[in-house]
């Protein structure tokens, strides 16, 4: 008796392709729109931060983390220097201190009721961003005059795209700028960024 063999027909096999093509593509578009929505989350945080700022400034005539009558205000609030800038770097973990000031704006605009999350005598940490950093302010950072807002191990292509929605696209430049990661933002201009490594991260801060 013989037997017979059957396989695959060319028309079976080009369904099959087409089938896996259209579940990568599907992946691929899932991830890109993760992706986006994670951008503009980022870009989202910046903008309640800036938001809660300006809204305490009004109100109080004073920056958040640098009001000198804070304690007045707030019961347990710890005051700032009154300079009109904020001293500390934007990702410490200090308690509120008179030289902490990074650390009193969230005390400060919590209090008020601008932000929320803890915020004592003795504890407002900042928040962690939505790519899992910390997301803090400070005075002058990567060359950017006045108060910025700034967010730590954001993804390369992340940062990238951030930059070209809300400035001119370019690290060292503009009102949003980057640098390297876990470093905390100085004077420096930035660094540009490498887009041989987009899987690197950086730490951006954009003007307040």
């Amino acid at each position: 008796m013989k037997s017979s063999q059957s396989g695959f027909t060319l028309v079976e096999i080009a369904i099959v392709l087409v089938i896996i093509g259209l579940l990568l593509g599907g992946i691929l578009k899932g991830q890109e729109m993760i992706n986006n929505a994670k951008i503009k989350n980022m870009i989202n945080e910046s903008k309640a931060v800036t938001a809660a700022y300006y809204a305490y400034q009004d109100r109080y005539r004073a920056i958040p983390g640098d009001d000198s009558a804070a304690n007045t205000r707030f019961n347990g609030a710890v005051a700032g220097g009154g300079n009109g800038a904020i001293a500390g770097n934007f990702n410490a973990t200090a308690a509120p201190a008179v030289g902490a000031e990074s650390n009193n704006f969230w005390q400060h605009t919590r209090m008020s009721g601008l932000m929320t999350g803890i915020a004592t005598a003795t504890a407002a940490l900042p928040p962690t961003s939505s790519v899992g950093g910390v997301i803090g302010v400070e005075n002058a950072a990567f060359g950017i005059s006045g108060s910025v807002v700034c967010e730590s191990i954001v993804p390369m292509a992340m940062a990238q795209s951030m930059d070209a929605q809300i400035d001119d696209g370019v690290a060292t430049t503009g009102s949003f700028r980057a640098g390297a990661a876990g470093t905390v933002a100085t004077t420096n201009t930035g660094t540009a960024f490498d887009v041989t490594n987009p899987g690197g991260t950086v730490t951006v801060c954009s003007q307040i």
